[in-house]
């Protein structure tokens, strides 16, 4: 296949840094349906912070990339690559609708000869069984006829600046052979540490979900160890410190599991296995005790105000960070969240504080009032849920009010403040 012409479907926190980093080598047009979104991004800047402005504006001066929302400047690509959420219903259900209205996009651009490879986290059949019938069905194409298909698993980490996406490993794979090379051909071009080629679409399916699902389940393991030690009076983080001495001791810490990734992609795993009759009882406890966290800390922060004497009813309580994780503005299935709907059956006064995140994009999520600035009130409670560095410098005393309890979720903050920790 000569003369590459890339379009990307989807320009979030997966769509985007590809778009830009493909755009160094290829002619490369970025699509979604936010016009807001695209305008932003053509004005040179990036509101989830996964690209750099200079790098972002050096990709439209110099390498000719655009975003758009117009179909017909990606009717002439060649190379189609689908990046849209796999988020799960309330029922934690797989919800497939983004990809069926990405791939119903596809179908309406693609021509004979060209190659769609999809990005989005899904259990193992979904590209061939789900997706690509969509695209046949609204192009009147045939499948392995007359276009063809790879899948290559996105491994972006949300607002890690080590990791980016040019130096990741990728896994890739084709709907025949000849494709796979090409798809892989691709990616090689302009990935640093190159790619894994997969035998089968399939295989890679499953390869991506199983990263996710392992995290989940080891850090449930690290949680539900955190709860004994807790009971017992023991602190999990001296633990795990004097167990990790050890040469093949696996070091985690037990934390909240939020995030578009590891808290959601492994529901897609549990109930394809239930359809062939397999009943996955470690992941399903995993995300049971995982999803539980939130209002575990919560639960621990009020003993620890009742054991100090501090008033729980109509308290004054400081929740510190509401996005997923550190140094990122990535709000999506924070856990943050469960701590403030458990204590607000206790007191109104909550204030939650994060110099991350858009406080009218968590409220228009949640429903909860974010202050972008530093509080100078006095607080009865201050739980630490996410380690941003600004949080690490403050002076946490100062806002505390006299025996008021600070709970320390991530296990960062001087012992000598702490009355608890995860």
């Amino acid at each position: 296949m000569n003369d590459i012409k890339i379009a990307v479907i989807g320009l979030g926190y997966v769509g985007l840094p590809l778009a830009r980093l493909f755009s160094t080598k290829y002619p490369t047009v970025g699509f979604d349906m936010n016009q807001s979104r695209v305008d932003a991004l053509m004005s040179g800047h990036d509101a989830t912070l996964e690209v750099a402005d200079n790098l972002l504006q050096d990709a439209i001066s110099n390498h000719g990339f655009r975003c758009t929302t117009s179909l017909d400047e990606i009717r002439d690509c060649n190379f189609y690559v689908v990046a849209v959420p796999t988020p799960v219903d309330e029922n934690n259900r797989p919800d497939l609708k983004p990809l069926w209205g990405a791939s119903e996009t596809v179908g309406k651009v693609i021509s004979r000869g060209d190659i769609v490879v999809y990005e989005s986290t899904v259990y193992p059949g979904v590209t061939e069984e789900e997706c690509l019938p969509v695209v046949e069905r609204v192009s009147g194409l045939k499948f392995n006829e007359d276009f063809f298909a790879g899948y290559s698993p996105e491994r972006i980490n949300p607002g890690d600046k080590e990791h980016t996406v040019e130096k990741i490993r990728k896994v890739t794979s084709g709907s025949t052979p000849e494709i796979a090379d090409i798809v892989d051909g691709v990616y090689n071009s302009v990935l640093v540490n190159g790619t894994h080629k997969a035998p089968s679409i399939r295989v890679a399916e499953a390869s991506k979900i199983i990263e996710n699902s392992q995290r989940d389940v080891n850090i449930a393991f690290m949680n539900e160890l955190a709860k004994i030690f807790n009971a017992m009076g023991i602190d999990t983080h001296d633990v795990i410190e004097a167990a990790s001495s050890k040469w093949n001791f696996i070091k985690l810490s037990p934390g909240l599991v939020g995030g578009h990734c590891i808290s959601v992609d492994p529901y897609y795993l549990i109930q394809k296995a239930q359809v062939y009759g397999v009943l996955p009882r470690v992941m399903s406890s995993a995300r049971r005790l995982n999803d539980g966290m939130g209002a575990y800390v919560a639960e621990q922060t009020i003993k620890c105000m009742n054991k100090k004497g501090v008033m729980v009813k109509d308290a004054k309580i400081l929740l510190l960070g509401v996005t997923f994780k550190e140094n990122c503005p990535d709000i999506r299935n924070t856990k943050i969240v469960d701590i403030y709907h458990t204590l607000s059956e206790y007191t109104s006064n909550i204030t939650v504080y994060d110099p991350w995140a858009d406080a009218a994009h968590v409220e228009h999520e949640y429903g909860i009032k974010v202050v972008n600035s530093q509080p100078t009130d006095r607080y009865d409670a201050i739980i630490l849920g996410v380690a941003h560095k600004a949080f690490l410098q403050l002076d946490i005393k100062s806002l505390l009010a006299d025996n008021g309890v600070v709970y320390d979720v991530k296990g960062v903050l001087p012992r000598d403040i702490v009355d608890a920790r995860l």
